[in-house]
C-alpha cells in the first residue's frame, strides 16, 4: 500500500563536511529541526523563427538555483558548529562561509509512514533527498517573549536529487543509508557521481539543552550610553522592557560563470557584508538626547551589543557580540489601549575572518562537542 503523507516524525536532516564528503563520519545530523523547505525554478529562453508561430525549442541558458532553508531551536551552538560557523570567539561568526569553497551537501532522510526516523531497522525502506553544493545566503535569529528562540538558515545550491533504498548494516550502530551524491564538479560542470553513506538518525533528544527559554535571554548595549545612544533609556535603572529581537546576517552571493561550463564555477560573497539587529521594547524612561548634536558631533561608531542566552541551569549557552555597531534607526509607537513601544535597529559590518574587534563574534558552550565523528 502506498503512503498517504509525509510528516515531521519521518524526516531527519544531515549536513556534510564539504561537497566531496561520502563516508558516514563526514555527515552530521542536525538537531531540534522545526522545518525544511526546498525547491527550484528553471529559466528558459524560447527559440522562435520566421514561419512558425509557436517556439521550436526552449533552452536553459543558466543553471537553476536550488533554494533551501530550514529552521531549528537554538541550543548550545552544536548546529552552528556543524554548519561551519565559528563559535569559539576567535574568528568572525560566519568565517567558514566567507572564503570560496565548493559548498556543502544536505540530505533529508525519510522513513516509512508512521515510523519515527530514529527507529530505522535493517531492511526498512527509506528515501534520501540530496541538495548539492549549498552556499549560505542568510542566517537569522528570532527572539521574543512567549516563543522559543529559533534560528533560520537559507542556502543557495546547485543540484538536487533523490534516491530510494533499504537500510543496510548488521548492528544498530552501523545501520546506514546510501545514495548518489548531489554534488557537482564545479570545474567540469558535471555530477560527481559518487556514492554517499549516512548513518541512521540518532535519538537527538539527548545532548545539550533541549531548548532555550525567553526568560534566559539577556541583551545589553555596551557603548550606547553616551551621545550615540537612543532617546529612550536602554540600560541601567528605568531601562526599556525588551519584547523581541532579531539578528540577521545576509550573505548575498554572485554566481560566476564561464563559457564551456553549464554550472557556475564559484559563488562568491558580495562584500562588504552588513548585518543588522532589530529590537522592540516597551518604553520606560526617556534620556536627554539631541539628534542634531549626534549629527554635528564627532561621536565614534564603536558601540557594541551583546546577546547572552543561558540554559535552564543558568550556564551560558550562546553569546553573540556585535562589535563596532551603530544605531541606525529609532521609531516610536503610541496609541490608546496599548503600551508605548520603541523599535531600534543596529547595524554592524563584518570584518576579516580573523578580525575579532569588528563584526559578529560568537561563543557557544557546545564548541567542545565532536562533529563528523563516530
Amino acid at each position: 500500500m502506498s503512503r498517504n503523507r509525509v510528516i515531521y516524525q519521518s524526516e531527519s536532516l544531515y549536513v556534510s563536511k564539504d561537497a566531496s564528503s561520502t563516508s558516514t563520519v563526514e555527515h552530521e545530523e542536525l538537531i531540534r529541526v522545526q522545518s525544511a523547505n526546498y525547491g527550484f525554478n528553471i529559466n528558459r529562453q524560447d527559440v522562435n523563427q520566421y514561419g512558425n508561430l509557436a517556439r521550436i525549442d526552449s533552452l536553459v541558458l543558466e543553471a537553476p538555483t536550488v533554494n533551501f532553508d530550514f529552521s531549528y531551536y537554538l541550543g548550545d551552538g552544536f548546529n552552528e558548529k556543524a554548519l561551519g560557523f565559528d563559535i569559539t570567539s576567535l574568528a568572525q561568526f560566519p568565517s567558514g562561509f566567507l572564503e570560496t569553497t565548493s559548498g556543502r551537501n544536505f540530505y533529508i532522510v525519510t522513513s516509512d509512514e508512521g515510523q519515527d526516523s530514529v527507529n530505522f531497522l535493517a531492511g526498512d525502506p527509506y528515501s534520501l533527498i540530496g541538495i548539492g553544493n549549498a552556499f549560505l545566503s542568510d542566517y537569522s535569529v528570532d527572539l521574543s517573549v512567549g516563543s522559543l528562540p529559533t534560528a533560520t538558515v537559507s542556502f543557495e545550491a546547485a543540484n538536487i536529487n533523490s534516491t530510494n533504498g533499504f537500510v543496510s548494516g548488521t548492528l544498530p550502530s552501523n545501520f546506514n543509508m546510501t545514495g548518489e551524491s548531489p554534488a557537482i564538479d564545479i570545474e567540469l560542470g558535471v555530477p560527481v557521481g559518487e556514492t554517499v553513506s549516512i548513518l541512521k538518525p540518532a535519538n537527538t533528544g539527548q545532548g545539550g539543552p533541549t531548548a532555550l527559554r525567553p526568560g534566559d535571554i539577556y541583551i545589553t548595549f555596551p557603548g550606547f550610553t553616551d551621545e550615540n545612544s537612543a532617546l529612550t533609556r536602554i540600560s541601567g535603572d528605568g531601562k526599556f522592557n525588551l519584547q523581541s529581537a532579531s539578528l540577521s546576517v545576509p550573505l548575498s552571493r554572485s554566481a560566476i560563470e564561464r563559457l564551456g561550463s553549464k554550472f557556475p564555477f564559484a559563488r562568491v560573497v558580495d562584500f562588504p557584508v552588513n548585518a543588522s539587529m532589530s529590537v522592540n521594547a516597551i518604553v520606560s524612561e526617556q534620556e536627554t538626547r539631541d539628534l542634531s548634536a549626534l549629527i554635528s558631533g564627532c561621536s565614534s561608531s564603536n558601540g557594541s551589543v551583546q546577546i547572552t542566552m543561558q540554559s535552564c541551569e543558568g550556564q551560558d549557552a550562546l553569546i553573540w557580540n556585535l562589535k563596532g555597531a551603530t544605531l541606525d534607526s529609532e521609531s516610536y509607537s503610541s496609541s490608546i489601549g496599548s503600551n508605548k513601544s520603541v523599535d531600534l535597529t543596529f547595524g554592524v559590518q563584518l570584518g576579516g575572518v580573523d578580525d575579532i574587534e569588528n563584526g559578529i563574534i560568537c561563543s557557544g558552550s557546545g564548541q567542545g562537542r565532536p562533529i563528523f565523528d563516530i
